[in-house]
């Protein structure tokens, strides 16, 4: 028997990177997907592509950083479904690069809301729909710089510590409720965020430089991560932040 054989999951950000991979993955193992993205076109090779190998998926349009988006997303996932079992909170963007006396307040505004508010938009919704299954699991896209800070990354080093503050507290209010609730927290992986850096040599090679093993990561290495904590086989992990990060942190 697949891992989540018959289980329906959201998948935001589904239209590229961790998104398009975790769902071509759920629907391995047996899920029904729903693909949210706000670029209908990118999420759509992601439907389509499942679909051409005999997977269940439906697109749904969605702006994670707008409330009533994150509500429609859940009630399409049951009209289309009949349930929901598992959120994977993916969507995020890198936002801007400045120091925090130089960070522009609409650039701050922006990666708050679509990095940090909309994992709570999401789980808002996606927890009374799960508590209506008697369960559900959730996992929240975290990243290294969820633990640690970055120079010129202030907002968002400050939305992925706020996710896995979040995750806990999920964690406290549910666990005993039948939610789990856990975060993932990537090094540098080679996905089109870094693509844009390997232009810059230094800038690449100096991210490098900041993991023991000597290079980023792969979208796959984080992935198998993400589908064993959905899985029943995590079933006491709980309120976590779990690294995936090549050694990152242990420096």
């Amino acid at each position: 028997m697949k891992l989540l054989e018959n289980k329906v999951a959201i998948v935001t950000g589904g239209g590229s990177g961790f998104g398009k991979a975790m769902s071509l993955l759920y629907v391995e193992e047996g899920a029904k997907v729903v693909v949210s993205d706000i670029d209908e076109s990118k999420a759509m090779d992601t439907v389509n592509e499942i679909r051409s190998k005999g997977g269940d998926a439906v697109f749904v349009k969605a702006d994670v950083g707008r409330p009533e988006d994150n509500e429609n997303l859940v009630k399409e996932a049951v009209e289309t479904y009949g349930r929901l079992d598992i959120a994977f909170n993916n969507a995020g963007i890198g936002g801007a690069s400045a120091l925090i006396g130089d960070y522009p307040i609409n650039a701050w505004d922006k990666i708050i809301q679509i990095n940090l508010s909309s994992v709570f938009y999401g789980m808002h919704y996606q927890i009374p729909q799960m508590l209506k299954n008697g369960g559900g699991v959730i996992v929240n896209m975290s990243s290294i710089l969820g633990q640690v800070g970055f120079a010129g990354a202030a907002g968002y080093v400050a939305a992925k510590h706020g996710v896995v503050g979040l995750t806990k507290n999920v964690a406290l209010e549910y666990g005993q409720k039948g939610i789990r609730a856990n975060a993932v927290g990537p090094g540098f992986v080679e996905t089109h965020l870094t693509h844009n850096l390997t232009d810059d040599k230094e800038q690449y090679d100096f991210l490098v430089s900041k993991h023991p093993m000597g290079r980023l990561g792969y979208v796959d290495e984080v992935v198998d991560l993400v589908l064993w904590l959905s899985s029943d086989r995590a079933s006491f992990c709980n309120g976590g932040y779990y690294p995936v990060d090549g050694g990152y942190l242990a420096k």
